[in-house]
């Protein structure tokens, strides 16, 4: 269980999202803004097979791993809302123990620093891909749908958003670049990119 130094009733709560979390929170929150997390990284790292996959056809989502530093969001939730908004979110992200949830110093876009439920990936667990080559991770994005859509849209959808806040992530960009050209330059579900 996720320990918590924040007991107070009438303190709000943090969460950092890095993937989808940024353009479908998918949970109440009182504010939202750009966050540094020191000590991991965007990935697309964890074998999906459920959300954007299954195992037959397993998909690829991101993870925050060991190294670097991350920029993101970082939703500010009221203290009356914590307790479906965290339930939320154990069920969406704790579908496998692939991810562990835990406390993070997150530094603020106005200059706060702030402790946030952070998602790290537990790199022991066996849906950790690690650190795949490009041709690897693009066709694990093409042939994975789970019960959230296409996985290719996943990434896109990510894509979009990051360059949208003025996030950069090479990585990631130069995958839904290589994406697009599949998709005559069309982003997620046939939109323009």
């Amino acid at each position: 269980m996720l320990e918590t130094d924040e007991s107070g009733s009438g303190k709000t709560r943090w969460v950092f999202g890095y993937g989808s979390l940024i353009w479908n929170p998918g949970f109440a929150h009182v504010g939202v803004q750009q966050g540094l997390l020191r000590g991991a990284h965007r990935s697309l790292s964890i074998i999906s097979h459920h959300h954007r996959g299954t195992r037959e056809r397993p998909g690829l989502v991101f993870g925050l791993t060991r190294g670097g530093s991350c920029r993101g969001m970082v939703f500010e939730v009221a203290a009356a809302e914590w307790s479906g908004v965290k339930a939320y979110l154990d069920q969406r992200e704790l579908v496998t123990s692939v991810y562990r949830e835990t406390l993070r110093k997150v530094m603020l876009a106005d200059g706060r620093e702030v402790r946030a439920l952070t998602y790290l990936v537990d790199e022991t667990h066996e849906q950790f891909a690690g650190a795949l080559s490009l041709e690897s991770q693009l066709a694990m994005i093409r042939a994975g749908v789970g019960i959230s859509g296409r996985n290719v849209d996943y990434v896109l959808n990510t894509a979009r958003h990051l360059a949208e806040l003025g996030i950069r992530d090479r990585a990631l960009m130069l995958l839904a670049r290589e994406l697009e050209k599949e998709s005559g330059g069309r982003g997620p579900a046939g939109q323009a990119a």
